[in-house]
């Protein structure tokens, strides 16, 4: 269901804007809407020596790069052609994993022992999503401009050391409490939290010990607070939003997600909160900055329905208005 209210005409410095970014073949323009794709580019290996499990990584299709990913990188084996008398089909089959790339969690990611669990369950595996699942109005937090201060710091580049770049829970350099409360007014059913970060332009490197993007712990993302706040105002107002967009490698922030101690202890708070109530989670999008400068966004997911997937790799795209 495309939700009329959310469409709503731009200023006109805006709307040149964003069409200027149709011009970039960022997003493509059509009449009065426009389309932002917020999909990084699924990158291919070959096979080593015909092993579809083993990408390898000096044999890549086109300009594929490896990147950060949980599992290995995409492998895509080219079979022989299915000849006609007039030319030949092209064919292939490809091995990836469910959380590589852009790509969404399910709501049965992480499932919760007795200690965790709360309230209603409301758990979707991949083929359960159903279209309301996978659209809805775009609620934007953008903390890129922050993000940038702190990067500015260290000529732009991320840096491990928090006494360099400091994206840790109390710094002001994450998703936090406030930010959450800022676009409280605009939560409701179905609506996609956009969080902005300005951090996809990192996402390269698959070494996690060198890659910016991971930055050994250091990123931005939502704080604890901010998602037992964002958990509070659903409370409060008797809603569930569809889940949370964001241009990182996890919704949470690097301290978040690495928890206490080295035994995963009191990490992943959206997900060990967030998912059993039905949340889902794009992860690894990009152009998050073009749907913060547009604002009135709804929010595609192409989602795979594959039976029994607990997430998968989606093309997402947001239609917005100029």
């Amino acid at each position: 269901m495309i939700h009329d209210k959310q469409l709503l005409r731009k200023p006109p410095a805006i709307a040149a804007a964003v069409f200027a970014s149709c011009l970039l073949l960022t997003a493509v323009c059509y009449g009065d809407a426009f389309m932002i794709d917020l999909t990084h580019p699924l990158g291919t290996f070959n096979p080593t020596d015909g092993d579809l499990t083993q990408p390898d990584l000096s044999s890549p299709h086109g300009d594929s790069i490896a990147v950060p990913t949980f599992g290995n990188q995409a492998v895509y084996e080219i079979l022989p052609n299915f000849p006609t008398n007039q030319g030949h089909f092209v064919l292939g089959r490809m091995l990836l994993y469910e959380h590589h790339g852009t790509h969404m969690d399910s709501s049965y990611h992480y499932l919760n022992n007795a200690e965790t669990t709360a309230g209603e369950q409301r758990r979707k595996l991949m083929h359960e999503m159903t279209a309301d699942d996978l659209i809805g109005p775009a609620v934007t937090i953008d903390i890129g401009s922050r993000v940038q201060t702190e990067l500015d710091k260290n000529g732009g580049n991320p840096s491990p050391d928090t006494g360099v770049t400091d994206f840790s829970d109390d710094s002001p350099n994450v998703i936090m409490p406030e930010d959450v409360d800022a676009v409280a007014d605009q939560l409701d059913d179905g609506v996609w939290i956009v969080a902005n970060l300005g951090w996809s332009r990192f996402y390269r490197d698959a070494n996690w010990e060198t890659t910016p993007y991971f930055n050994g712990w250091n990123f931005p993302g939502f704080n604890n607070e901010a998602i037992d706040r964002l958990i509070e105002i659903e409370d409060e107002k008797g809603i569930r939003i569809n889940g949370i967009v964001i241009d990182n490698i996890g919704v949470d922030s690097g301290e978040s997600s690495k928890g206490t101690d080295d035994k995963w202890s009191n990490s992943f708070r959206s997900h060990v909160r967030g998912l059993q109530r039905g949340w889902k989670f794009v992860e690894n999008a990009t152009n998050l900055d073009q749907v913060a400068m547009a604002k009135d966004c709804t929010i595609v997911v192409g989602a795979p329905k594959h039976v029994g997937g607990y997430g998968g790799p989606s093309r997402v795209l947001a239609m917005c208005q100029k």
